[in-house]
This record gives C-alpha cells, structure tokens and sequence, in this order.
C-alpha cells in the first residue's frame, strides 16, 4: 500500500475516503495491541474521521465493554470471526463511529484456545450495521504477524468503503 508495512499509507487513504463522506471510524484491537489506532494518529489530521480505540486485549474486556456475547467467548475463545465482527460492532456503537474495525487473532509465540500461531481475524462492520470478516493465515514472529494484521485491516475496510461508495454512486445517480 505503499510503505514497507502498508500502515501510514493505508491509514492516510482510509482517512482521506472516509472524509470524503464525513464518516467516522473506531477501532478495536486485541492481538494488533494498539498498532491500528497509531497508523491511524500520525495522520495530520486523523482527529476529523478518527473517533477513537478500544484496546481490549482481556478476554473479559472484550465482553464487557465491546458486548462480545460471553457465551460465544466460553465456546470458541476469543480467536473467532463471530468475536471480531461483534468487536467491530460493539467499538462502533460504544464509541459512536460510522465504522468499525477489529483485530482478534494469536500473534505467538505460542497457540491459543487450540488455534495455532499466525490465525488472524480481522472485522469491518459499518453504518448498515452488517459486518465481513476476514480470515488470515499468517506467517513470520510476532512482530510480522501484528504488522499485516494491520495492513489487512486497511484493505478490507477499503474495500468496504469503495463498495459503500459505489453504492451511494448509484443510489444518487440512478434515479434520474
């Protein structure tokens, strides 16, 4: 996306598609640590789409303050992609954004609730209130992992946000 990471760029394209429309964004991140919302802040300028993050690393946090259903939580852990589209939704609605987006995933260096190292979930839900998901096999430690977690994140909120576009292209030009 145009840096090493992808994460300035992504974040700074994000930023300037979701201005075009006065929509704002929140973010809830789990195994990214907080790494979204920094790409997002060292944007000039970040403050006019930007509402804010949860960083809900805590199983119990994700619960209680993103509403993730604590049964879900129980059943399959946290590492699912039914937890990070109710993360995404619930950051959204706690916070007040047009967008949501959430990171849930096992950066290593060991398993978690039985999914190896490198599963990674990544959420976008927006004002329609519908969520995607994606799912991610990654490769690399750590840090590498966390890194494309980040840069998925702002592919796929791009992409939801082009089609949210194109959508309102339509509804506003088609009728006439």
């Amino acid at each position: 996306m145009g840096s090493a990471t992808g994460g300035a760029a992504g974040a700074a394209q994000v930023l300037e598609v979701l201005g075009k429309h006065a929509g704002t964004l929140a973010v809830a991140e789990s195994l990214t640590g907080g790494l979204l919302a920094a790409e997002l802040t060292a944007v000039p300028g970040a403050s006019r789409t930007f509402r804010g993050s949860v960083t809900a690393y805590a199983t119990d946090l994700k619960r209680d303050i993103l509403g993730v259903d604590g049964a879900l939580l129980g059943e399959r852990g946290a590492v699912d992609p039914e937890v990070a589209r109710q993360m995404a939704a619930g950051v959204r609605r706690a916070l007040g954004a047009d967008w949501g987006v959430a990171t849930t995933g096992v950066a290593g260096p060991d398993p978690q609730d039985e999914k190896p190292v490198g599963t990674v979930y990544v959420a976008v839900v927006g004002p329609d209130d519908r969520g995607k998901v994606t799912a991610l096999r990654l490769n690399g430690d750590r840090a590498d992992i966390r890194k494309e977690s980040v840069r998925s994140a702002f592919v796929l909120l791009l992409g939801e946000l082009s089609g949210n576009e194109r959508a309102q292209d339509t509804e506003e030009n088609g009728g006439n």
